[in-house]
């Protein structure tokens, strides 16, 4: 069996490159290294769902795991049911994938992503175990557990420390994902005035033209009715990007530098560290260093973030795409969390989001670039070496360049920084040339 993880867990195509059945066997993998009596098991809405949790709940019992089904929730729900009830967690999602697409995420008791080795040990168990495809269960014969929702909201409304949002407006794109069913209950209870867009699920309109992956409606919308920001969900709500009132996209590295100011100057940035990944803008860098901030960094996936926050007692850290994690507040991330931060922080500013962010940091012009990758056995990287090497030498310490192969999906992608948007946008070209004659001859 071919199941294998990616940056964020396993995912591909529904009843193609995923079928049920492997997930049941995977589920039977992960039973045996996540040593645990009991799963919380959850989905993002998708219309494959239901065939995924049934075949999660399958593989788990086969093992003796007691299976608990919350239905359609926000991954970090899952991930904070994990966390208070020392149980493993199992997310039914492809995130900011279009519908089509599916996947699983595995929490361990404790509400923590699975490190490496924990995935090594599950892939090597679906290769090595014989396991027999048994009786499908009937999914409408799971009892639910949809009130353990309930925890998580609570949660997200004390940690405010008793602040609302009153006198703020928001309007949220909840990607017509799992967001949907939660967001605007949540920011309405604390006292935001909330218009919600996308909000109406049906199994195959997740992220399509919506979320965290298109606001461009969003943006719109912020500016129709004069709203003090937007917030735009991924389709399992682990992440949020946000749309000041100039309809600027303030992405996680701006969210992270205003919070990071904010929570220094609060004395509860534990080691006085941010967590980043290499993706981090340079300009973000640059304005930690400024401010006293020091700044760690990991490879791509907010689980790395994590795992450095965890062992270093650190506080704060995430990724560009929106995935941030309060380690004090979460063991992942929590788009819904992250917004009820900002707006926090907006609120005891007394300042619009657009000046938070000029006073964060000072984006360094990004061009990122990806090229459809077939199955190559020579490293694209190697051969890109002479080529990266040269564009950084140009850049100097003015600029950087990655390229990488996607955790999630099959392409190469390249990112290249510079002073000036020219500049970047030449070196991204230059390497997109390259590994398009590197494919071509392979």
């Amino acid at each position: 069996m071919t199941l294998k993880f990616g940056t964020d867990g396993v995912r591909g195509r529904a009843f193609s490159d995923l079928q049920p059945e492997w997930v049941t066997f995977l589920a039977r993998s992960a039973a045996q290294v996540l040593k645990t009596e009991t799963v919380v098991v959850g989905t993002d809405g998708r219309e494959s769902g239901p065939a995924f949790v049934q075949a999660l709940r399958d593989g788990f019992q086969a093992e003796g795991v007691e299976v608990l089904t919350m239905g359609t929730v926000p991954t970090p729900a899952v991930a904070h049911i994990a966390a208070t009830r020392g149980i493993a967690g199992a997310m039914v999602s492809a995130s900011h994938n279009p519908s089509s697409d599916n996947g699983i995420k595995f929490f361990t008791p404790g509400g923590n992503k699975l490190n490496d080795e924990d995935q090594k040990q599950i892939e090597a168990l679906l290769e090595s175990e014989d396991f027999q495809i048994h009786t499908q269960i009937d999914v409408n014969l799971a009892p639910s557990h949809e009130h353990l929702v309930h925890d998580w909201i609570a949660s997200l409304q004390e940690s405010i420390d008793g602040r609302n949002f009153e006198g703020l407006s928001v309007v949220i794109d909840c990607a017509n994902g799992s967001a949907s069913h939660f967001a605007y209950e949540v920011l309405h209870s604390l006292g935001a005035d909330v218009k919600s867009i996308h909000d109406a699920p049906d199994g195959l309109n997740i992220n399509h033209d919506c979320g965290s992956t298109n606001p461009s409606s969003l943006r719109s919308a912020v500016a129709e009715i004069g709203a003090d920001l937007g917030l735009a969900f991924d389709g399992d709500a682990d992440r949020v990007l946000a749309v000041d009132q100039q309809g600027r996209i303030i992405d996680g590295d701006y969210l992270i530098a205003i919070c990071a100011e904010d929570m220094k100057l609060r004395q509860r940035l534990q080691g006085n560290t941010t967590v980043v990944t290499v993706m981090t803008n340079l300009g973000f860098h640059l304005a930690m260093k400024e401010k006293g901030i020091q700044v760690h960094e990991t490879s791509v996936g907010d689980r790395h973030v994590l795992a450095a926050l965890e062992k270093n007692k650190w506080s704060l850290g995430g990724e560009q795409s929106g995935h941030v994690i309060f380690r004090d507040l979460s063991t992942t991330g929590d788009g819904l969390l992250t917004g009820i931060q900002l707006l926090d922080v907006i609120k005891r500013s007394g300042l619009e989001l657009a000046d938070l962010a000029d006073a964060a940091m000072i984006r360094y012009p990004q061009v990122l670039r990806q090229v459809n990758m077939p199955k190559v056995t020579v490293s694209v990287e190697d051969f890109l070496i002479d080529e990266i090497l040269t564009i950084e030498n140009e850049l100097g310490e003015s600029g950087r360049v990655l390229v990488r192969p996607s955790g999630t999906e099959p392409v190469l992608r390249i990112m290249v920084e510079a002073i000036t948007h020219e500049q970047a946008e030449n070196g991204a070209q230059r390497l997109v040339s390259a590994a398009e004659t590197f494919f071509a001859s392979s």
